[in-house]
């Protein structure tokens, strides 16, 4: 039984409770975060029905005000995690010709400024214990460009960004960051989003295969227990993307020939 206290924003379905999950049952003390009420009960009771070691907490991950306002509750009632990992993220695949405004500006609130907000506040906590590992969730998006998601791709990439930023200004700390990428996920976002799932280049739909909630999940809590600083979660996403940096053409010429046919 380990007892660690560890945070899961986006907790409430797919990868983040699957990840619960999987740290739960090595004897972690788990609290998830997300916006939705209802998800975060039930996902809590599943994981836990005595309520005994998974807590929840109601939070919209994308305003400053409530990511603040929920980590002075947390650590009043809990302590400091030991681990923050930052699974939230949303966000349809939309062509430039089916965007808007509000588009743009939801793809980069979550993941990218969920992430950055709640690292940063804790980080202003944690510096004084003097140590703390946060782990951010990521899509294959942050290593390729492919049509039909001009939303979505940048803010994948601007969430790689910050992780690779975030180990730079940490490098000389006690503080650990892991960037995980995953390639396709079995997980409830592709049943809300279907427009998505159609729009997957079948170059990568053929190579890289699709895990499971549970897989990606024990692949985290992995990270949890022996912290690394990059993670490409299966061999043939890792060949993929070392491929695509000796033959960038090949690639893009690929993704887009598989990828979505946007009709203006």
């Amino acid at each position: 039984m380990t007892k660690r206290l560890i945070l899961i924003n986006g907790g409430s379905s797919g990868i983040g409770k699957a990840t619960a999950a999987a740290l739960h049952a090595q004897g972690d003390f788990v609290l998830l975060q997300a916006r939705n009420l209802d998800k975060l009960q039930s996902a809590a009771k599943d994981i836990d029905p005595t309520g005994k070691r998974v807590y929840y907490y109601s939070t919209d991950l994308t305003s400053p005000r409530d990511v603040k306002a929920s980590v002075e509750a947390i650590v009043k009632k809990h302590g400091l995690p030991d681990c923050i990992i930052n699974c939230a993220g949303e966000g349809e695949w939309l062509s430039f010709s089916e965007s808007n405004i509000d588009h743009y500006t939801q793809t980069i609130a979550s993941p990218y400024l969920a992430a950055a907000l709640t690292c940063n506040v804790f980080y202003d906590l944690m510096k004084e214990r003097g140590s703390g590992h946060f782990i951010i969730v990521n899509s294959e998006a942050a290593y390729f460009a492919f049509p039909g998601a001009t939303g979505y791709i940048p803010s994948r990439w601007g969430l790689l960004g910050f992780s690779k930023a975030l180990q730079a200004d940490l490098h000389s700390t006690n503080f650990t960051v892991s960037s995980i990428v995953f390639g396709k996920v079995n997980t409830p976002y592709f049943s809300i989003n279907p427009i998505s799932e159609s729009r997957i280049p079948k170059i990568a739909d053929w190579l890289i295969p699709t895990l499971t909630a549970q897989q990606a999940g024990q692949r985290i809590a992995k990270t949890v227990n022996n912290p690394k600083h990059k993670v490409l979660a299966t061999l043939m996403f890792r060949v993929m993307v070392f491929l695509n940096r000796l033959f960038p053409r090949i690639f893009q010429y690929l993704l887009r020939k598989t990828g979505h046919k946007n009709k203006l």
